[in-house]
């Protein structure tokens, strides 16, 4: 009879609606994807299959299938806030406990944030799962078998020892070589110029590196060029002797090979010619001895090697420091977290420090569409899914990160009330046919 079809008209109408519905709510659920309603048609077999003019038993709701395209990107001023601008989803460790990551959901949702426990979570406490980094820096790589969650309090920005110094200098070609014969930091007639540069030990402690320049005139040149008749050239030759905490005999730092002092050497332009490595290429490289730090604190010698006079000139002009680095860094506090669009995880710190933390882990799966529905904006791998592939962000056709951002639902407003209107008529017309169908059967019991 009628009935039935018209009932399961009705039925499917309802679901249209419960699924417009359900769009139109979460218009504005961050990472939310749509769904539609797909609907086939039944009819009563029998061994003999459906005959020409069996006009079918109406209709039966086959999928609720949810729409993985692309949402708005919108920006926010949260660091933590990530939305994935391509392909995949991130990962999630299921589990109440972050540390358990074999438990694992898919979100496209990225509203992330640290827990009580410093790890990065979302708003059901999920922890956001990364790939571990090889080292320190990104160049190092990550190991992308290895997942991890990420917590951000227990970090400080560790010390790191000055193990090199990079000067450029220009030395005035006219300075005087009339000084006093025996050099001794103390008396600043026994040498031309100096500089000084703050430097660190293995516990963040800060120390000064002073550097003494002596102009000694013309030399033999000591990378063994020659004149016509075989004797040594003569060059513009200055003497640089370096100390640390201090002007007194003990606080020299000697060559590494025993030298009291570096020797640089220019040509007739200006331009370094010596140090040179032992291929014969002006390196400009100087190695000092390890010193031992005194008083004793118990930090490691400062060992660096080298300072770097690569550029240093020797022109007619003033004594000038251009340029003066060093690599060492004191203690420092978390400042910030930063995320590259390779979702790459930076610890800022307030000793002008990073370390690089992990790389954001992404997903993804040959039928999204058959992803199991687990609430919260997140999803499970099913059967029908398929097996997850895991990648990295902006590498085999995965999505890159876009930090501060998060992507909005892909419902369209507008399409959806239009389809609430198609769905209404539809339950409304499947409704009237009950209401013939009633009165069929009314007017066949009156007579």
């Amino acid at each position: 009879m009628a009935f039935t079809t018209a009932l399961s008209g009705l039925s499917a109408a309802s679901n249209n609606l419960a699924v417009t519905g359900n769009n139109i709510a979460n218009a504005n659920t961050t990472g939310f994807k749509k769904s539609r309603s797909e609907f086939a048609d039944v009819y009563a077999n029998s061994l003999g299959g459906v005959s020409a003019i069996t006009p079918g038993s109406g209709v039966r709701v086959a999928n609720v299938a949810q729409q993985f395209n692309q949402g708005n990107l919108q920006f926010t001023d949260n660091n933590l806030d990530l939305a994935v601008s391509g392909e995949g989803f991130f990962t999630l460790a299921a589990s109440s406990d972050p540390n358990d990551i074999n438990d694992r959901s898919y979100t496209r949702a990225g509203e992330f944030k640290l827990d009580k426990d410093g790890f990065i979570v979302n708003n059901q406490g999920q922890a956001l799962l990364a790939y571990r980094p090889n080292g320190t820096e990104v160049s190092d790589g990550f190991s992308t078998g290895v997942l991890q969650t990420l917590q951000i309090n227990t970090i400080s920005g560790q010390p790191q020892a000055t193990d090199r110094v990079d000067m450029t200098l220009n030395l005035d070609q006219s300075a005087t070589t009339d000084l006093n014969p025996t050099f001794d930091p103390k008396d600043s007639d026994s040498y031309n110029d100096q500089t000084s540069a703050t430097i660190y030990d293995s516990f963040g402690n800060s120390h000064i590196l002073t550097t003494y320049y002596v102009n000694k005139g013309t030399q033999d040149d000591l990378t063994g060029a020659v004149d016509a008749l075989g004797d040594p050239i003569q060059v513009p030759t200055w003497e640089v002797s370096h100390y640390i905490d201090g002007n007194e005999p003990s606080n020299r730092v000697p060559l590494e090979g025993g030298e009291q002092f570096a020797t640089l050497q220019f040509d007739s332009v200006g331009n370094l010619k010596y140090p040179v490595n032992g291929d014969g290429v002006v390196d400009g490289l100087v190695d000092l001895q390890a010193y031992s730090i005194q008083p004793d604190t118990g930090a490691e010698p400062l060992d660096i090697s080298p300072i770097n006079y690569f550029g240093t000139t020797q022109f007619k002009q003033k004594f000038s420091v251009n340029t003066l680095t060093q690599n060492g860094l004191p203690a420092g506090q978390l400042t910030g977290i930063d995320i590259d669009d390779e979702g790459a995880v930076f610890a800022r710190f307030s000793n002008g420090g990073s370390k690089t933390l992990g790389q954001v882990a992404l997903t993804r799966f040959s039928n999204p569409q058959g992803l199991a529905k687990l609430g919260d904006t997140t999803w499970g791998q099913s059967a029908n899914s398929g097996e997850a592939v895991a990648g990295e962000p902006g590498a085999n056709n995965f999505g890159l990160i876009q930090s501060g951002s998060l992507e909005a639902s892909n419902v369209e407003l507008s399409a959806q009330l239009v389809n609430l209107i198609v769905a209404q008529q539809a339950y409304q017309a499947n409704a009237q046919t009950i209401t013939t169908e009633n009165t069929i059967m009314q007017t066949i019991l009156n007579i």
